[in-house]
């Protein structure tokens, strides 16, 4: 059986979750504690970076090599379109959503955290012990590094909209890019979860998220998409939460 070592709340490894259930495939999580548990996942793989596949005596790391090592091994449905025009575009968006947006969604989550107790509690492991919560709870996280002037106006506007554009787009198209569910659409729907947490973050974390984005009512059709998708490919209601 296929073993995904994964944090639960990487946008990453929930892109490799989101491939692995289109591709309809049966897999174990191996939830990996930070830190010492990343031990581990080194001498797996050489590298300490989630998320890490295992497929026997292969080991994969990195989301992009893993979705590709899954198209490989099973054919249909693919990930990638035939048409040459639309993988080159496919390919396009699923970088952009891995570099720029994955690195704008982190700063903006980082701020979020920084000044929502509530939220910073949620995203701490389950298993972490309740004095540790306490402890983090009550850390000036506004003071540290500066994280208040980590993120400027301009690249909050900048990120919201193009994220507007998105919206608009998938109000009236299913997929991103062509008729069919692609990696481009897994990986933007990804790094939505960080902005706007889906009902695959559990229930700690269902729709809390950043100030400006998840409450923001332009972008109600993209977060709609994200959930759609979700709801499609995890076949859960996230009313049964």
């Amino acid at each position: 059986m296929l073993e995904l070592y994964q944090f639960q709340h990487s946008s990453f490894c929930l892109k490799v979750r989101l491939g692995l259930e289109a591709k309809k495939l049966t897999y174990r999580i191996v939830e990996i504690k930070p830190g010492i548990g990343q031990l581990q996942i080194f001498k797996l793989s050489g590298q300490k970076q989630l998320p890490v596949l295992k497929d026997g005596e292969n080991v994969i790391s990195d989301s992009t090599a893993i979705i590709e090592y899954l198209e490989k091994i099973t054919k249909e449905p693919s990930l990638v379109p035939k048409d040459p025009k639309e993988a080159a575009i496919v390919e396009m968006i699923e970088d952009w959503a891995d570099t720029a947006l994955a690195k704008s969604v982190r700063l903006e989550l980082i701020k979020a955290a920084s000044m929502d107790p509530l939220l910073r509690e949620a995203l701490l492991p389950e298993s972490f012990p309740g004095s540790l919560k306490n402890l983090v709870n009550t850390l000036p996280f506004e003071l540290i590094n500066g994280v208040n002037e980590i993120i400027n106006t301009n690249q909050s506007q900048q990120l919201l909209d193009s994220l507007k554009k998105i919206s608009k787009s998938v109000s009236v198209n299913q997929y991103l890019v062509g008729n069919s569910l692609t990696i481009a659409d897994l990986a933007v729907a990804a790094q939505l979860s960080l902005l706007c947490f889906p009902f695959s973050s559990g229930k700690r974390l269902y729709h809390k998220g950043c100030p400006g984005f998840a409450d923001n009512p332009q972008l109600k059709d993209l977060f709609d998409w994200r959930d759609e998708l979700e709801e499609k490919l995890f076949e859960k209601d996230p009313a049964t939460l």
